[in-house]
């Protein structure tokens, strides 16, 4: 064995390879391949690098291995690893090569997808020199980091917290393209409100806290350009409340003239940094409400004309190229309400035959899609996708759900199931089985949505795009 002095342990340790016939002394590695413990010697305290060339001197000339895992716990240090094989050999097996498993950073990580992938060690970087960082380079720096990243940022230092608060940085964040299309599950547990947001650029659940919120009883509306619609009752009244979760930030809007539990939809202008929130009919068929537009920029309601006399087949609402569109079975097709004018109109678009429900989905653009499902038996039936034709106002076929995945997303006939979209991306989820199936348009794939069994099951879900730079006032 290498004999072992009294002074200062490195706490470096090198694995040697198994060896029939050779003595570790004078250059040979020994039978054992257990770790042994090299301490730093009266000879070796010239530095790292001529004590690193002593160790290879003493064992002979092995080649050895530093594994650098990025992230030494209490008591870890570097490991010299020797790889099990001749003296004198080289080890370049990929398939042998260490992998190391790290989580994602951000928020509480509730399910990690199971992608194989290396992730590289952590880079040290030098406090001194990074601390001198130009304030302008930081902002544009920072302005790039994954917006669930950020929170961790937040608390490094004041001077980080101040600058993703600041306007340079906000103006910096809006000229970075969009992280990408994410979905939010929104539920009540336990008297509290939760919230998990899933990246699908990242392939990542996270969990947002959703504590500012105050405690009222609403259910999830929708989201658009970085901000979340809530509607509900405070205790007295029908509220309505519009926040933005990535900066915690919060805002009730004001009664509406005739306030009662209306279908809502959120639409936000990114150019103007506005948003507004349209009111439809009443959900329980009250045909005498007329139609109401918030305007964030008037901070009022105003009350247009009242949607004609018709029997809507659903109470969802699609927003598509300035134009509100609901299903109506009563005269068949599509009622659209222009925003501009503030007028509605009809559209004789009839519906393809045996549709059992449908959901208007809009695309990007100006695409509008109906999702539904076809047939009357559980052994016939199939989801398809159509698009309407804004010339012909017909209904064309475009996409069918194949059948492995119609049997997992449905087994049940009746079961229920929930369709939304954006930018040309569909998903389909069910609330029995807590199952998530996305559909890309432009790509004609099918693809299921890792690990999201405990977040979607009895949830509210819809699209959301993570933004800081969209304010609610």
């Amino acid at each position: 064995m290498i004999p072992r002095t009294p002074e200062i342990d490195q706490g470096i340790t090198v694995s040697a390879p198994r060896a029939k016939r050779k003595s570790l002394s004078e250059g040979a590695v020994g039978r054992s391949s257990a770790p042994i413990s090299l301490s730093r010697r009266k000879g070796f305290s010239n530095g790292p690098a001529l004590w690193s060339s002593k160790v290879m001197e003493r064992i002979g000339g092995v080649g050895l291995q530093l594994v650098k895992n990025g992230n030494f716990g209490e008591g870890e240090s570097p490991r010299f690893s020797v790889p099990s094989t001749r003296t004198g050999s080289r080890n370049t097996s990929p398939s042998r090569q260490k992998v190391i498993k790290t989580k994602p950073r951000g928020f509480d990580e509730e399910t990690v997808a199971t992608f194989g992938k290396v992730v590289h060690a952590d880079i040290l970087m030098e406090d001194s020199i990074w601390s001198l960082l130009p304030e302008d380079l930081l902002i544009e720096v920072l302005a790039r980091v994954p917006p669930f990243l950020v929170f961790r940022l937040r608390s490094v230092c004041r001077r980080w917290n101040s600058i993703l608060q600041d306007s340079s940085f906000l103006k910096s964040h809006s000229k970075v393209p969009s992280h990408g299309p994410c979905l939010i599950t929104f539920w009540k547990n336990s008297q509290t409100h939760q919230c998990s947001v899933f990246s699908l650029p990242l392939k990542t659940w996270y969990k947002i806290p959703f504590g500012f919120l105050p405690d009222w009883a609403f259910w999830l509306v929708g989201s658009s350009g970085g901000l979340v619609c809530f509607c509900g009752y405070d205790g007295l009244c029908f509220k309505t409340l519009v926040c933005n979760p990535l900066t915690q930030t919060w805002r009730a809007l004001p009664n509406m003239h005739y306030n009662q539990q209306r279908q809502l939809i959120l639409v936000v202008d990114r150019v103007d940094r506005s948003f507004k929130v349209i009111a439809a009919s009443d959900i329980y068929g009250d045909k005498t409400l007329p139609t109401e537009v918030y305007d964030s920029n008037l901070d009022h309601w105003s009350v247009h004309q009242t949607m004609p006399a018709v029997n809507l087949c659903s109470s969802k609402m699609a927003f598509c190229d300035s134009r509100l569109y609901l299903e109506t079975l009563s005269p068949l097709g599509l009622m659209m309400y222009q925003v501009d004018t503030g007028h509605w109109e009809h559209i004789p678009a009839k519906f393809p035959r045996s549709l059992l429900d449908g959901y208007l989905v809009a695309g990007a653009q100006k695409r509008l899609f109906l999702v539904g499902r076809i047939g009357l038996y559980s052994t016939f039936q199939s989801m398809r996708i159509w698009e309407l034709d804004h010339a012909k106002t017909v209904w064309v076929e475009i996409s069918r759900m194949p059948p492995k995945y119609f049997r997992v997303l449905l087994r049940l006939s009746a079961e229920r199931f929930e369709c939304f979209g954006q930018d040309n991306l569909i998903c389909f989820t069910s609330w029995n089985q807590g199952k998530g199936l996305l559909y890309d348009v432009d790509k004609k794939t099918w693809s299921w949505i890792a690990g999201c069994a405990i977040q979607l099951c009895n949830s509210q879900v819809c699209f959301y795009e993570p933004r800081f730079d969209v304010p609610i006032y």
